[in-house]
């Protein structure tokens, strides 16, 4: 699975392993698998692969409880058994050829159909003596099967597509397994993407066409070509298949396009719908279900992310930086979303002493290194809800050149009398650092000229004074100063004061 454009991804926030293992148990495929590997016996017959005999899928579909009317039945239940074989539920022995009917499967020099057996697996105890983590691993495989089976085309085009000598035809039917794979892990990657990070989905389904065009429309392409517009609507279908697969294993919640749609219009008109279908912000607009939504369960972040990360890419879970140093967990919410950052520190405090976590956080927040104005804001916002128990180590820290700012400011706001006041290059380095950290976190917002002519409207002066700052972000600061600030006259004057700053610098 890969993810080349998000190399470091959002965090996501998991439900925990024993919630999650409970989902993989009631989804419904999984379900299934899990049922026929406790009635798999010396009775049931297995051919070559594994697969049952045509002969036993009545009796299997009869034990799965489903419609034995229902011509779909039959399908259900073989790829129940197929995830059973796969993840270990079930043991097989595959018939054995016969010399003298060799190329004949299953048949016997007399003739006859020789049957291979079948017998619970090991595994199969994992599913109520095993702990969470051992159900997820079994689910995961289980999830390897069915994304396999999705990227699979129609079998009737690919029993079309074989040559004679009962290969398949790959140029005939169009279709590149590994390309097929790899289109279809991308989807997931995008479809993750927009759950993760901040304003995305979430909660929210995602309109097929979304994902689609995700995966089609150039970045830089303006208005797609109707050339572009066929690729989406084709790939919307295609989607639209390979989710109603993916859904019985609990990876998402999907509603499939309207079938009443696909009679009503042609191609090219669908194209132009899906076009016109929005983002994921349009989740309400009827005309836009209609072309189908996704979204993946708790259980399909899960798996997705278990993927990414088997794949090499980085995709970080609040909490897992519960054990680790100050450093590290500053290091690493520095480039978290805010909301993710705050429940990142959140967990790290819960299980620490308050005191001694308080000295961790801001010797970790020490550094003139590019890093040092966001680590930081993010130890601030890591002090913002200590109590007073944090004070005797915030009051250690009022002479520090780097953290002095921050240490009265965190008291000042807490009422504490006796702090105190900052000397005028202490203000004018913790403005630079301020500025820095908020250009870092943000970039140029809209906010940002607002804070600069905050910061700057008390202090007279403060462009001759602020270029003789010993921080290491002083000229870039005034620089994005000299584009932002609101008042036409300070910006000029910042603009004076980059140039001073830069020059003074070796």
């Amino acid at each position: 699975m890969s993810a080349e454009s998000h190399p470091t991804l959002p965090p996501v926030r998991l439900h925990s392993d024993a919630e999650l293992a409970r989902d993989a148990l009631v989804a419904p495929l999984f379900a299934r698998a899990v049922r026929l590997a406790r009635w798999a016996g010396p009775g049931t017959h297995v051919g070559i692969g594994g697969e049952l005999v045509a002969d036993q899928l009545p009796e299997a579909v009869t034990v799965l409880g489903l419609d034995t009317a229902d011509a779909d039945s039959a399908g259900y239940a073989s790829q129940a058994w197929r995830v059973a074989v796969d993840t270990g539920l079930v043991d097989v022995t595959e018939p054995e050829e016969d010399a003298g009917q060799a190329g004949v499967p299953g048949a016997g020099q007399d003739g006859e159909e020789r049957f291979g057996t079948a017998a619970p697996g090991e595994d199969l105890a994992l599913v109520t003596r095993g702990a969470p983590g051992d159900v997820l691993d079994l689910w995961l495989a289980a999830l390897d099967t069915v994304l396999a089976d999705a990227a699979v085309p129609d079998l009737d085009g690919l029993v079309d597509a074989l040559d004679a000598g009962g290969e398949v035809d790959f140029d005939r039917l169009d279709w590149n397994p590994g390309r097929e794979a790899d289109f279809l892990d991308g989807v997931l990657a995008n479809l993750y993407l927009l759950t993760v990070t901040e304003g995305g989905a979430a909660d929210r389904p995602v309109p097929l066409p979304v994902l689609a065009a995700s995966m089609v429309v150039p970045h830089d392409m303006g208005e797609p070509t109707d050339a572009v517009l066929e690729q989406v609507s084709d790939a919307m279908m295609r989607l639209d298949d390979q989710f109603r697969q993916l859904e019985p294993i609990g990876l998402v919640e999907f509603r499939p396009v309207d079938e009443e749609l696909m009679a009503e219009a042609d191609d090219a008109e669908i194209a132009a719908g899906a076009a016109q279908a929005g983002g994921p912000a349009a989740v309400d607009d009827e005309d836009v279900s209609r072309y189908g939504m996704v979204r993946l369960t708790p259980l399909g972040l899960y798996g997705i992310r278990a993927r990414m990360m088997e794949a090499g890419v980085e995709a970080p879970a609040v909490g897992e930086l519960a054990d680790k140093g100050a450093d590290a967990l500053l290091d690493a919410v520095s480039f978290y979303p805010e909301d993710a950052a705050q429940a990142e520190i959140e967990q790290w405090l819960a299980g620490r002493e308050l005191p001694a976590a308080v000295a961790e956080l801001l010797a970790a927040a020490r550094g003139d290194d590019e890093g040092g104005p966001l680590r930081r804001l993010r130890c601030q916002q890591a002090l913002a809800p200590a109590g007073p128990e944090a004070e005797p180590a915030v009051r250690a820290v009022l002479d520090d050149a780097e953290l002095g700012g921050l240490a009265r400011v965190w008291l000042a706001e807490r009422g504490v009398a006796d702090v105190p006041a900052p000397d005028p290059e202490m203000v004018f380095w913790l403005t630079v650092d301020t500025i820095a950290a908020q250009l870092a976190a943000d970039g140029e917002t809209e906010e940002l000229p607002l804070l600069m002519e905050t910061l700057t409207a008390h202090h007279a002066g403060f462009f001759e004074q602020v270029w003789r700052v010993e921080h290491p972000a002083t000229a870039y600061v005034l620089e994005a100063m000299g584009r932002l600030h609101p008042d036409k006259k300070a910006a000029k004057e910042a603009r004076k004061a980059a140039f001073k700053a830069r020059s003074r610098r070796p």
